[in-house]
C-alpha cells in the first residue's frame, strides 16, 4: 500500500467505480501499538495491476472525511518511517 495524509493506493479484489465513496479501516503498527483509522475515502482513479481475470484492481483514493485524531496518528506513523 502506498499512502499519504491525503489518500492511498489500494488493491481491491473487485472493480470499484471512480467517484465511489468507501468507509475504510486502515491498520498500522506504531511502536508497540496497533493503530486503526477509519477515514471516508473517494475513488479518484482505477486500473488493473496484473490481470483483470485475477481480480487485482489497483485504485487511488483520497480521504474526504478523517478525524483530526486519525490524521494525527497517520502523521505520526509517517514521521516514524523517516527516522
Amino acid at each position: 500500500m502506498d499512502a499519504s495524509e491525503g489518500g492511498s493506493l489500494i488493491y481491491f479484489p473487485e472493480r470499484v467505480k471512480i467517484g465511489e465513496r468507501l468507509k475504510l479501516k486502515l491498520f498500522f503498527i506504531l511502536g508497540s501499538a496497533t493503530n486503526i483509522i477509519g477515514p471516508l475515502a473517494e475513488v479518484v482513479w482505477m486500473d488493473f495491476h496484473l490481470d483483470e481475470t485475477w481480480g487485482d484492481y489497483r485504485s487511488g483514493v483520497k480521504f474526504i472525511d478523517i478525524t483530526q485524531e486519525d490524521l494525527n496518528r497517520l502523521k505520526n506513523f509517517f514521521k516514524s518511517l523517516s527516522l
